[in-house]
């Protein structure tokens, strides 16, 4: 796509193009961003229960703001890993977001000045409500929408989340701590529509589980992400 805005993905300037209503993309966005931003809670009662201080809580939401890692994060240190293996394993994750902003930086063409502002929010659900508006007005709508509505949310009800695990003690005791992984498989799981992309899955959760006996707490995370190289050089082979 040329610098001035003109190419493929503006479908703005053809004469078909479709329009949404920007009280439709505020909707849609609206719903993702209230409906994860909620998740927020089960994050810092997990945060609190991995031994983490209101503060570090709340940090981890305003600055790093990716549901996955955090979780992935507090989650190896809730299970006794190192600070360093969870950081990696938070990063591995995270990576994505990289690729989700080059695709996004195409799409949007925000001003300069905006960009690394804007970063701050490339996610899985902005990048989601972004790519299912049909041009370049609705997909800034969706995208700051969202964005907008899920940090805010998602801050707020870590700060909650964080104070609830504080009054009421050991979240173990209450089961609380398998709140942030079933938060999270509730957003993994809608999200694996391919084949190949539920054999990934799958195969991770086989290297994951089969390896926590055996290895640190925390690296079998990271040996399970070698089932995307794994499924896909398999996948390539059957279809020679």
């Amino acid at each position: 796509m040329a610098a001035d805005g003109t190419g493929d993905d503006d479908t703005d300037t053809g004469t078909d193009a479709v329009v949404k209503p920007d009280r439709a993309v505020v909707r849609d966005a609206l719903g993702v961003g209230v409906a994860v931003g909620l998740s927020g809670f089960a994050f810092g009662v997990t945060s609190a229960g991995s031994g983490l201080g209101l503060l570090q809580t709340c940090a981890l939401s305003l600055l790093v703001f990716t549901g996955a890692s955090q979780f992935a994060l507090v989650g190896a240190l809730a299970a006794g890993g190192g600070p360093f293996t969870a950081a990696a394993g938070a990063f591995f994750l995270g990576v994505r977001n990289a690729f989700y902003g080059l695709r996004l930086s195409q799409l949007l063409a925000l001003p300069r000045a905006v960009r690394p502002f804007a970063a701050q929010w490339v996610i899985d659900e902005t990048t989601a409500v972004t790519l299912s508006q049909p041009d370049r007005r609705a997909r800034r709508i969706g995208f700051t929408v969202t964005g907008l509505s899920l940090y805010v949310l998602w801050n707020l009800t870590t700060l909650l989340g964080a104070l609830g695990a504080e009054a009421i003690g050991d979240t173990r005791a209450w089961g609380l701590d398998a709140a942030g992984p079933a938060v999270f498989l509730a957003l993994l799981a809608p999200m694996l529509k391919t084949t190949t992309e539920r054999a990934v899955a799958g195969l991770a959760l086989l290297l994951g589980l089969g390896l926590l006996p055996v290895l640190p707490t925390g690296v079998p995370v990271l040996v399970a992400a070698l089932a995307a190289p794994i499924a896909l050089l398999t996948g390539s082979r059957e279809d020679r």
